[in-house]
């Protein structure tokens, strides 16, 4: 076999390969309960509350299927044993063809909580999500959560999650995001004690505020580690948010994130890096660190004392392994990994 042909082979394998993961989802996998809007059919459900109270809280593993439409509910997921759901969608690689959209307004200063705010709650272990956008619309004046997460060994995976204050709460537990989207403006990437990894995403600001708020209150081992994201400019946001966008402030006095690979377009602050509060800085014992970050939005950066930049070598320890443990491929869906 010549060079040429070998060649050939090479890129019809990876070509295969692509096309294979850039599946169509149009119809439920074999056993998923359906979940479709509007529907009067035996045996489906009109919302996803209804289609999680017909599952039995037992060991079992089970999944739903939701079909194209926008369902206004809170949901809260607590079954016990292992659950997935799908949207629809004619590209499971992206989160671009999502269809099966949930979205509710609720903030917390009326819930009580920014968990209680929750437009997807998870209180369970082993839990996936593919191809579903999650939507919290209050907007601005109060925290108002997407997603809630408090679950470990948690995929989501092509996933969308929209707010504007606190988007996205990964408080606790072991979790991943994988090839989504996250917009928000204010903290909206957040949480105590959360582990978490995100790759490949893309971040989209849509107004002035900070992309993560770490609130790590000890010298653990716990963080978030951040790999191969971009970071945009929400097609709406609000004027006044150039020059006033920020990798990250500390919650907590014990903020670990990391950001590798990323590249940024958004028009952040040249800091990139922020205090908490002018008289309440939290940034004696934090690690706000980066490795090869690249695009317009980080030109010209003038990075903070408490910033760190990492070597090669430095940047190599902090991956999804040290994010989530050295077993996340026990449960991450490899498929989406970058």
């Amino acid at each position: 076999m010549t060079r040429f042909s070998v060649f050939q082979v090479l890129c019809v394998g990876l070509v295969l390969v692509q096309y294979v993961f850039a599946a169509s989802r149009t119809s439920p996998p074999s056993g998923a309960i359906v979940v479709r809007k509007g529907t009067t059919t035996s045996g489906e459900f009109a919302t996803l509350t209804a289609a999680l109270n017909s599952l039995p809280n037992d060991s079992s593993s089970r999944s739903i299927f939701i079909y194209p439409g926008t369902y206004s509910e809170q949901i809260d997921i607590t079954r016990s044993g292992p659950l997935t759901i799908y949207g629809y969608t004619t590209d499971t690689s992206t989160y671009t063809g999502n269809q099966a959209i949930i979205t509710a307004g609720v903030p917390a200063s009326t819930a009580g909580s920014d968990d209680a705010s929750g437009t997807l709650r998870v209180h369970k272990n082993d839990f996936k999500m593919y191809n579903v956008n999650v939507k919290n619309t209050f907007g601005q004046g109060s925290q108002a959560i997407a997603i809630s997460q408090y679950g470990s060994r948690v995929g989501l995976y092509a996933c969308g999650f929209y707010g504007y204050q606190d988007t996205l709460y990964a408080n606790a537990g072991t979790q991943v995001y994988l090839r989504g989207y996250i917009e928000g403006a204010v903290d909206f990437i957040f949480g105590r004690g959360g582990l978490a990894y995100y790759g490949g995403n893309t971040i989209a600001v849509n107004g002035p505020g900070c992309t993560t708020a770490s609130g790590r209150e000890s010298a653990d081992s716990g963080s978030y580690v951040l790999n191969q994201n971009t970071i945009v400019l929400a097609s709406d946001a609000v004027s006044g948010t150039s020059g006033k966008i920020y990798l990250g402030r500390p919650w907590g006095n014990f903020a670990k994130v990391i950001f590798k690979n990323t590249v940024i377009t958004a028009p952040m602050n040249k800091a990139l890096w922020s205090i908490w509060n002018t008289g309440d800085p939290r940034t004696d014992n934090i690690l706000f660190a980066e490795f090869n970050t690249t695009g317009s939005g980080a030109n010209g950066a003038a990075r903070p004392s408490f910033a760190t930049v990492l070597s090669a070598s430095q940047a190599a320890s902090y991956s999804i392994s040290s994010a989530v443990g050295s077993d996340y491929a026990s449960w991450v869906d490899a498929a989406y990994l970058v």
